[in-house]
C-alpha cells in the first residue's frame, strides 16, 4: 500500500556515521542536502585515518545544515549512531551510509508512513521486490539468515533487519537506551523496538546499490558470527529496565495500541 502525504520540509534529522569515506563523502552530503525533507545533516566521523575529516572541515560552513562531530578515536558504527541519535533535534530521524548504497531520493518512501500518523518506527527494505543493481548472493542470503532469526525472537516479521534505512519518531529512537558500539546496533535497535510492544513499526521498499568489497565495504563474516550473539543477547535476556529510559505511554502518549 503506498501511502500519499504531503510533503514537510525540513522535518528530517540525518544521521550518518562516517569512517574512511573520503572518496565518497562530499556526494553523498550533496544528495542528502539537495532533499528537501532534510531539515540537518548530523556526520559523526568515527576517527577516521585517511583525511575524511580534513574534507569535512573544508565542508563545514557549505551549508547551515550541516552538524559536524568527531570521535577521536575509532570506536565503530554502533557508538557512532548513539552519539548522532543524542544531538538529532527534528521531528523525524533516519540512518544515512556515508557512500552511495542508499539513495537519498527514497526518503520520501521512508517518511511517509510517519508523516502519516500511521509508524512510530519505519525499515526501508532492500528486499521488497523493487528493481537494482544485482546483488551479492552470500551477503543477501547472510543478511536473510540473520533477519530470519531476529524475527523468531523477537516475534516480528521483518524482510531486512539489517538494512541501513530505519526512519523513527525522534522521540522514539532517543528513548531507547543503546550500547552497541558496533554492527550489532541493528540487532540491538530492532530487538528493543520490538519488545517495547506498543510500536508501530511498518517497512517500505528502497532502491539499493550494493558497494564491492574493494571499493571498501566493510561488514565481514566476523560481523555475521556477532550479529547471532547480539540476537540472543538483545531477545532472550532482554531487560526493559536497561533498554527504555522513560516509559512508552509518557513517551506516545498512551494512544498506541
Amino acid at each position: 500500500m503506498k501511502i500519499v502525504v504531503q510533503e514537510k520540509p525540513g522535518c528530517l534529522s540525518v544521521v550518518m556515521p562516517a569512517y574512511n569515506e573520503r572518496d565518497t563523502i562530499a556526494e553523498i552530503i550533496r544528495r542528502v542536502l539537495a532533499r528537501p525533507e532534510v531539515g540537518e545533516l548530523v556526520i559523526v566521523e568515527d576517527g577516521s585515518s585517511d583525511g575524511t575529516w580534513d574534507v569535512l572541515e573544508a565542508l563545514r560552513d557549505s551549508d547551515p545544515r550541516l552538524r559536524l562531530f568527531r570521535q577521536e578515536k575509532n570506536m565503530g558504527k554502533g557508538a557512532a549512531l548513539i552519539r548522532g541519535f543524542s544531538e538529532a533535534t527534528l521531528p523525524f530521524v533516519i540512518v544515512q551510509d556515508a557512500d552511495f548504497e542508499y539513495d537519498p531520493e527514497d526518503y520520501p518512501e521512508v517518511l511517509a508512513p510517519l508523516l502519516a500518523g500511521k509508524a512510530d518506527a519505519v525499515y526501508g527494505s532492500r528486499f521488497m521486490s523493487t528493481p537494482g543493481q544485482v546483488r551479492y548472493f552470500r551477503h543477501e542470503m547472510g543478511n536473510k539468515f540473520l533477519t530470519f532469526w531476529s524475527n523468531f525472537f523477537s516475534d516480528i516479521h521483518l524482510s531486512d533487519m539489517e538494512t541501513c534505512y530505519k526512519a523513527f519518531r525522534r522521540e522514539v529512537i532517543q528513548n531507547l537506551i543503546l550500547v552497541s558500539e558496533r554492527f550489532g546496533i541493528e540487532v540491538e535497535l530492532t530487538a528493543k523496538l520490538a519488545h517495547a510492544r506498543c510500536l508501530r513499526i511498518w517497512e517500505v521498499p528502497i532502491s539499493y546499490a550494493p558497494r564491492r568489497y574493494d571499493a571498501g565495504k566493510k561488514i565481514t563474516w566476523k560481523d555475521g558470527f556477532a550479529a547471532l550473539f547480539h540476537i540472543l543477547r538483545f531477545n532472550v535476556f532482554f531487560n526493559a529496565k536497561k533498554a527504555f529510559r522513560r516509559p512508552w505511554e509518557e513517551v506516545t502518549g498512551g494512544d498506541k495500541k
